[in-house]
């Protein structure tokens, strides 16, 4: 897999990440934990099957032996599952994916600080116009004094998948290109702590017929299939890499939500999220030609 292979199946995963709040629109009845409960359920029923295709009979050897690393990356994926739809009901699409986009600096210093990898001048450029144009999304949605309970919760998110890169990659690394512990059944025991913990918040249930058809797209498309890649990727993409690619979700989110969902974004939203554009194309654009990378 070349590097630009490797960037374009990540824009893949940013693409099917970005549907989750348009989608979470179009319920009826489910609210609040209920939402998130679902789409961890079916979140879990998805990854089952997926990862016994993938796996077999190894995927009960993994969870046996994996050890704390993947109970780690488990409860990760369990708090990003649980904050970003508990998130999404409490609060606008776009404040809650511009909050999210915090994830690349804080995974660039998580990996800094923990992995001592060091990073590119371009890519601390991408994470400062990034972070500005961000900066600028949220100071509009302050003025406003709206949905900041919302932002809170939001703020878990991006620090749940700094520290989850930081760990996916320093098991890569620990592996030295051999096989290794292996991290793919942590997707799931992350869907399963979420909906365990959240079934009793979320009870008594209430979501309709469409609600569950809504929420089990969710389940497969928005989480199953895209945080299965994500971690293979982890394999050959830096961490704070992974994290910026990342924010197109941001700015695909905000669009499909504003198209599709009703949410118009200000001019600042839209500048905002120019800028998150323009970061991720100058930091690949500069990026040095290397040879393939090793799955």
């Amino acid at each position: 897999m070349t590097h630009r292979a490797a960037v374009g199946l990540m824009l893949l995963v940013t693409l099917l990440w970005s549907s989750a709040g348009v989608v979470s629109r179009q319920l009826q009845q489910a609210q609040g934990f209920e939402v998130t409960f679902w789409r961890s359920a079916f979140t879990a029923l998805a990854l089952v099957p997926l990862l016994l295709w993938l796996r077999g009979r190894a995927l009960l050897v993994a969870l046996r032996t994996g050890g704390w690393p993947l109970w780690a990356s488990g409860v990760f994926w369990a708090l990003q599952f649980s904050a970003f739809m508990l998130a999404l009901t409490m609060t606008t699409v776009a404040n809650v994916l511009v909050t999210m986009s915090l994830g690349p600096l804080l995974t660039a210093l998580f990996a800094r600080s923990f992995l001592h990898q060091r990073l590119a001048a371009r890519t601390w450029f991408a994470i400062l116009l990034a972070s500005v144009g961000i900066g600028w999304m949220f100071a509009q949605q302050a003025q406003l004094g709206q949905g900041w309970q919302g932002m809170l919760v939001a703020l878990l998110v991006p620090l749940g998948a700094a520290a989850n890169w930081c760990l996916l990659q320093a098991v890569a690394a620990r592996s030295h290109g051999q096989p290794g512990t292996d991290m793919l059944p942590a997707v799931l025991l992350g869907a399963l702590i979420s909906a365990v913990c959240l079934l009793p918040l979320a009870w008594p249930l209430r979501a309709n017929a469409q609600d569950l058809a809504w929420l089990s797209s969710l389940g497969l498309f928005q989480l199953a299939v895209p945080c299965l890649l994500v971690v293979h990727l982890m394999r050959v993409l830096p961490a704070h890499e992974v994290a910026l690619l990342g924010q197109m979700e941001t700015l695909l989110g905000v669009l499909w939500a504003w198209a599709f969902a009703g949410e118009t974004p200000g001019p600042a939203a839209l500048g905002g999220a120019a800028l998150v554009l323009l970061a991720l194309a100058l930091n690949e654009l500069l990026a040095p030609r290397t040879p393939p990378l090793q799955a």
